[in-house]
């Protein structure tokens, strides 16, 4: 008997090896990914014990631990389920809604203003060697860390982000959220990232800032206490000796979607 293939097998093909292709990028450099290949190491041998060789106890053992498969999997990969559903929901991957959603005026030149408040802070610090993490709110809402810190509500000001992460500050260790165009809190406490290809001389600033990166849409600025150097985070990806203007170019880009 023939197989019946045509084209709607293709693109199901296809699409599969896309999903677990993004699957496993999302998850390269972490723990999980031993996971993932073990699981679709598992997978590929129920398919073959079942389908293939036909082996009907074996077959039928593999197949009722499939059955609560996707109950394992929300328990094994949680966080990183979190995080894709927070990419595919972002706001800049649905233009209409960010078109939709924005205001008629102003907006753009309040966040000037509040980048360059960041921008000439993190200037400042760097020459100093002051070390501080600022991470910055956009559609993920982080308003969960601000329990775990000093709760602040201020306007934005170069000078009392540098007062607040001066280096005899009580508060200067933890990290700074910036929301609503306010500093929230300081001092918070922030998840640490797991990647391990992270290279060893980062310091534990700059893995939380991979660390809430990788799980929410945050822009997280680093400054090195040891080196001065400016780092960003975005994505869970880490982008380092970065300039003043460089800086200035990123956050624009990230909170105007410019």
């Amino acid at each position: 008997m023939g197989l019946d293939f045509n084209i709607k097998d293709i693109i199901d093909i296809l699409l599969v090896a896309f999903l677990m292709f993004q699957t496993f990028r999302l998850l390269r450099g972490t723990n999980a990914v031993n996971i993932f290949l073990g699981i679709m190491a598992f997978i590929a041998c129920w398919f073959v014990v079942f389908y293939v060789l036909k082996m009907e106890l074996l077959g039928a053992i593999l197949d009722k631990i499939m059955s609560v498969g996707a109950i394992a999997l929300i328990i094994l990969f949680q966080s990183e389920i979190r995080r894709f559903f927070s990419l595919i929901g972002r706001k800049r991957n649905w233009s209409i809604l960010q078109w939709l959603s924005k205001p008629a005026g102003g907006k753009n030149e309040i966040e000037e203003l509040t980048i360059m408040q960041i921008v000439v802070a993190c200037r400042n610090m760097s020459r100093n060697k002051c070390g501080a993490l600022i991470v910055i709110e956009k559609n993920t809402d982080l308003s969960y860390l601000l329990h775990s810190g000093e709760q602040v509500n201020a306007t934005i000001n170069y000078r009392l982000i540098e007062n607040l992460f001066f280096k005899n500050s009580p508060l200067h260790d933890g990290a700074m959220i910036i929301a609503n165009k306010q500093i929230m809190a300081v001092g918070c406490i922030l998840p640490v990232s797991q990647n391990q290809t992270i290279s060893k001389r980062l310091g534990l600033r700059h893995r939380a800032a991979l660390g809430i990166t990788e799980k929410t849409d945050a822009t997280a600025i680093i400054l090195s206490e040891e080196t001065g150097r400016i780092a960003i985070a975005q994505n869970g990806d880490l982008i380092v000796n970065v300039s003043e203007e460089q800086l200035e170019r990123l956050l624009y880009k990230e909170l105007t979607g410019k």
